[in-house]
């Protein structure tokens, strides 16, 4: 028994261990295709971008370990199959359900071990990808100066050039217009050429400027009682130029600032944030009811109160005709209409601050059964994916891999529609993160009996050989 399992462990390991990291790339491209625009053109060093595709490969993990499972237990089963080795391990009198065994335990200590992942790694991973995306999402663009055109990149700054050469990084017909001082009108340079460089890091980008003038105009003093302006121009043959780039520099905001995020939390911290979320609907509901039913408190002049029942009173024409005459019936009508309409707007600020908490609470609960879906979805694929393998004994990457994506793309709308409907509240929550499992159960344990029993549910030669005896026996029909 210890060849066999070490037979199996070792049909299983190889294309396991491929076809994760098939499909973690294959998301991994999907992502960079997402946020291709956030990436591109903003000057990020390459260690940036792959620290950024690091932390989010963590959260693919969710769909492709279980996809991993399936695609690896059809082919692992399969091959054993087509090359009749299940045969010869059932013909030494061990079941389907034996030679399962050791692969059994390597999915439920790879089920324990995505449930610690899902609970203690992917919440920090999340932390770290929603902080630095933020981030890159809020960094300004690089400094790129385009021949012919004013830049307005650098705070203060408009920047134009003629023509320019990169890799000497020279620039001819430079014309700068300066509106950093504090008279509110801009000062100009213009210089036939220059060339650019930084210092101090990227802080700061240097510009020195050769054969030029400086234009620069003033108003006039008020102090001395000269209101003309002053008009002067400096030609140079050399000077600098400084500009501060500070503001493009990526600045790393503190984790802690997203650390109250649904998903960057633990099972502790859901099971917090679920019951502060359930305390606030709470205080929400009684200050509404408390609201609406202040508006209609009748005053009256007599002190204490009574426990007797009473009907309130009802405002009619008569209660009307008997105000005061100072009051018209106008200044009344008005008074009830913004009284209605000020309960009107206050109820439905409430509604919707309660809606709003309503869907982080419906979000958390979604998140919590997520970190135990995980773990059992590849459970449930895994004897989805071993006997179908068993019973189609096809290896290689034909047709495992096209009964493995239909089954998985099966599990994946099922529960992406679960999912949503739990988080609108269509679904309870509990229910809805579970129904893709409770629905293939059934599926995993058919197919696991079919395995057993020899079956040939999908076998084509025995579909086309019953469809040929059908065909045969109706000739003979015929032919009597």
């Amino acid at each position: 028994m210890k060849k066999i399992h070490l037979l199996l462990l070792q049909a299983f390991l190889r294309p396991f261990v491929v076809t994760f990291l098939i499909v973690m790339f294959i998301l991994l491209m999907f992502f960079l295709f997402k946020y291709i625009d956030d990436l591109i053109g903003k000057g990020f060093e390459w260690y940036v971008i792959v620290e950024l595709m690091f932390y989010a490969s963590a959260s693919n993990v969710a769909m492709a370990l279980p996809l991993a499972v399936l695609l690896s237990s059809i082919m692992t089963f399969g091959s054993l199959g087509e090359n009749y080795e299940l045969v010869a391990i059932k013909s030494a009198g061990i079941s389907l359900q034996k030679a399962m065994r050791p692969l059994l335990v390597l999915i439920l200590l790879l089920s324990f071990a995505s449930f610690l992942f899902s609970d203690y790694m992917l919440p920090k991973a999340n932390l770290k990808f929603g902080s630095l995306m933020w981030d890159v999402r809020n960094k300004k663009l690089s400094f790129l100066i385009k021949e012919g055109v004013f830049n307005n990149s650098i705070p203060g700054y408009a920047i134009r050039v003629d023509r320019k050469d990169s890799q000497a990084d020279s620039l001819f017909g430079i014309t700068i217009y300066d509106h950093t001082g504090n008279n509110g009108i801009a000062k100009m340079i213009k210089a036939e050429k220059g060339r650019m460089y930084k210092l101090d890091g990227d802080k700061y980008l240097y510009l020195k400027l050769i054969n030029g003038v400086r234009y620069e105009e003033s108003n006039g003093n008020s102090a001395t009682y000269n209101p003309r302006q002053q008009f002067s121009r400096m030609r140079f043959k050399q000077t600098e130029q400084k500009f501060d780039l500070s503001t493009f520099a990526l600045n790393r905001t503190a984790e802690e600032s997203f650390s109250n995020n649904t998903q960057m939390q633990n099972l502790k911290g859901l099971v917090r944030k679920r019951d502060s979320l359930q305390k606030k609907l709470d205080s929400i509901d009684k200050s509404t009811k408390f609201a609406a039913s202040s508006y209609f408190k009748q005053s009256s002049t007599t002190l204490g109160y009574t426990k007797i029942p009473a009907k309130p009173k009802q405002l009619g024409a008569d209660v009307i005709k008997n105000v005061p005459k100072t009051l018209s019936r106008y200044q009344i009508y008005q008074t009830a209409a913004d009284q209605a309409e000020s309960i009107r707007q206050s109820i439905n600020n409430r509604i919707s601050e309660r809606t709003n908490v309503e869907k982080d609470r419906l979000f958390t609960i979604v998140e919590y059964q997520r970190k135990f879906t995980l773990a059992v979805s590849c459970l449930l694929l895994f004897f989805v994916g071993a006997p179908l393998g068993a019973i189609i004994r096809k290896g290689g990457l034909g047709l495992p891999v096209v009964m493995a994506i239909s089954f998985f793309l099966i599990y994946h709308v099922i529960s992406t529609v679960a999912e949503k409907s739990s988080r609108e509240g269509s679904l309870d929550p509990r229910f809805g993160m579970w129904l893709a499992i409770v629905i293939l159960s059934p599926l995993g344990a058919f197919l696991t009996y079919k395995a057993t029993a020899d079956s040939a549910l999908f076998d084509v030669d025995y579909y086309k050989n019953l469809i040929k005896g059908l065909f045969k026996k109706k000739k003979r029909d015929s032919a009597a």
